[in-house]
């Protein structure tokens, strides 16, 4: 097996197991609770695992930093300000 070919071969390996990480081991920690409020409580300076776009063709959860929490007028948090190691 030559280099490219090698190479090639563990990109899809690679592509294959965060497909797989991502789509079932996280599915199976992240809690639902279905018809009430979660209590997530995110804070300023919480470390945050932050997911890929769809269109994006890498698959690796990038490590990101709360630096403010934008609640709405219910005072429920669903925007927040990150930072990453590529910036804001």
């Amino acid at each position: 097996m030559n280099r490219l070919s090698r190479w090639q071969l563990v990109q899809r390996m690679n592509q294959h197991f965060w497909r797989k990480w991502s789509s079932e081991y996280l599915n199976r920690v992240q809690q639902r609770p279905k018809w009430c409020k979660g209590n997530v409580g995110f804070k300023e300076g919480d470390l945050v695992l932050v997911k890929p776009s769809e269109n994006s063709d890498t698959l690796k959860w990038h490590l990101a930093r709360i630096l403010k929490l934008h609640p709405g007028k219910d005072n429920l948090v669903r925007v927040v300000t990150l930072k990453d190691n590529q910036g804001v």
